[in-house]
């Protein structure tokens, strides 16, 4: 059975950081790329920042570039998401997905596996 557990959201004030994590279980991890999604409140879900098996290659939406980082441990299992300059537009639930491929793609329906989710919250 597949699982992924994000963790480290919170409530952050706008300029902050955070730094999300993703931990898989029950998949060969270091077979996928992974990929970060969010949604805020009343609107569709959106494509944050993506990074292949190897990761060696990224992708990040326009609106988080320079300001957020993609990362993963192969040998633990997780991805992970710095966050920095916080604004409170990036506020929203984010979730970590699997993508069968073996670079991330931007569209959800590219992966097929789902972690919770995590508030993040900015406040201005």
């Amino acid at each position: 059975q597949v699982q992924l557990v994000e963790s480290g959201g919170g409530l952050v004030q706008a300029g902050g950081s955070l730094r999300l994590s993703c931990t898989a279980a029950g998949l060969m991890f270091s077979t996928y790329s992974m990929g970060w999604f969010r949604q805020a409140p009343g609107k569709e879900r959106e494509f944050v920042a993506g990074i292949s098996l190897s990761g060696r290659t990224t992708r990040y939406a326009d609106s988080v570039k320079g300001r957020f980082a993609i990362s993963r441990d192969n040998a633990k299992n997780t991805v992970y998401l710095q966050m920095a300059r916080l604004k409170p537009e990036d506020t929203g639930v984010y979730s970590c997905a699997r993508d069968r491929a073996s670079v991330p793609g931007v569209r959800p329906v590219e992966y097929d596996y789902w972690g919770q989710g995590a508030q993040v919250t900015v406040s201005s």
